[in-house]
């Protein structure tokens, strides 16, 4: 069976061995405790630790009154002496009557509850599980799940049909009308590089006009072909061997059928862009040539608005009810998903990232360049002014020998 995973924004750790850090702490008493929460989360806030309870309440199984302890600051990881405590925390011990000892408390957020509940063996922490405003962390609806597998088949017959080397493939979708954006494979190599032909001549050639015209036996016969291939080389895959480019020979007439940079992802951003050129020819003019329209990263994609005579558009009664409500441009590609058969390098990843997709699905791992589990994790880089979530799908009869680290998912 077909199976999705969600790739979390780091690594999952066994239950029972969580990273943890020293803290200094005390026993306190309960008319004290509001005083001194305050004073020390002003003068000693836990910003890395907000997941970790400053109090600690425990009832004592023979007065059956609470005991509340609390966090006083962080301590030295390779020092145990009390007589390192900051002078500001030295000069609550006597008035407020504590003892101080030095504990420890779990250094990172839990991502699932199992974590959580090992964690509060240590000290008590928060758990908030990973929402996106999307369905699917847990576990995905039937009728999505099934629109999922079949543009991951779309992805599988672009990597497979007509492509003597396996390359990886990028389709970019639309999931609030479930419609195809753009479909593109790696153009790093003459072999890999399409004939030069029209963005709507590219997708008839591939059957993605419309997801309903995958049956399951054509895309049976991709996925046998792509399990077949995996068996040979993949040095022409580009996400997976980012440099190999370089070690090639070139003929001097080839090379303006080839670029080195030109991924799948890259190439159906590319795709996806002249597709809005096309059908908003006036909206370069009104907002000027180097300005676009503003968007909420994480409010969903914008509705196209499309043209009657368009041959990037296939029409059907929702459609058109939607190109009727909505006039605007949409802003990139903000709340399209993308699928690729092999997880992006870093590059596609970031580029993925400024165009503000909501979600990213691949098939296999990239165990030399991955962005998004395997070497890195890029949507769990905080310094980024836009996360989006990413997810695994496992294939029928190669789940069993593809497992890896970023499989570890809820």
């Amino acid at each position: 069976a077909w199976r999705i995973i969600h790739i979390p924004e780091k690594p999952a750790l066994p239950p029972n061995h969580q990273p943890t850090v020293k803290v200094y702490a005390s026993v306190i008493k309960p008319k004290f405790a509001n005083t001194i929460v305050r004073h020390l989360c002003k003068t000693f806030p836990l910003e890395d630790l907000r997941h970790v309870k400053r109090v600690r309440k425990k009832i004592l199984p023979d007065h059956g009154e609470p005991q509340l302890t609390v966090i006083l600051c962080l301590a030295p990881e390779h020092n145990d002496h009390l007589n390192d405590m900051p002078p500001d925390v030295q000069k609550l011990v006597e008035p407020y009557e504590l003892s101080p000892f030095i504990t420890q408390v779990c250094k990172y957020a839990a991502v699932s509850k199992e974590e959580w509940e090992e964690q509060c063996k240590i000290w008590p922490t928060s758990f908030h599980p990973p929402t996106y405003n999307i369905d699917g962390i847990g576990g995905f609806s039937e009728e999505e799940t099934q629109s999922i597998c079949k543009f991951m088949r779309l992805a599988i017959d672009l990597a497979v049909s007509g492509h003597s080397p396996l390359v990886n493939a990028a389709v970019i979708v639309d999931p609030s009308v479930r419609r195809i954006i753009a479909c593109e494979t790696d153009q790093v190599y003459p072999s890999s590089a399409p004939r030069d032909m029209t963005f709507k001549e590219r997708v008839e050639a591939n059957h993605c006009q419309s997801i309903d015209r995958v049956t399951n036996a054509s895309s049976e016969m991709c996925l046998n072909g792509v399990l077949e291939k995996l068996n040979g080389s993949l040095s022409t895959v580009a996400c997976l061997n980012p440099w190999q480019w370089s070690l090639q020979p070139h003929d001097s007439e080839e090379c303006s059928q080839w670029h080195p940079l030109r991924h799948a992802s890259i190439v159906a951003i590319e795709s996806s862009s002249a597709r809005d050129r096309h059908l908003f020819p006036n909206s370069s003019q009104s907002l000027g040539p180097d300005h676009s329209q503003p968007s909420n990263a994480d409010s969903p994609a914008k509705k196209q608005k499309t043209s009657s005579h368009s041959p990037y558009v296939q029409h059907d009664s929702r459609e058109e009810a939607l190109r009727e409500a909505s006039m605007e441009r949409p802003y990139l590609c903000t709340g399209y998903d993308i699928f690729l058969l092999w997880e992006p390098c870093t590059m596609c990843a970031m580029a993925l990232v400024h165009q503000r997709v909501k979600r990213i699905f691949y098939a296999f791992p990239n165990p030399t360049a991955g962005g998004l589990g395997s070497v890195h994790r890029l949507q769990g880089e905080k310094s980024l002014n836009h996360h989006y979530a990413v997810f695994r799908v496992l294939l029928p009869g190669h789940a069993h020998n593809c497992s890896t680290s970023s499989d570890q998912g809820s």
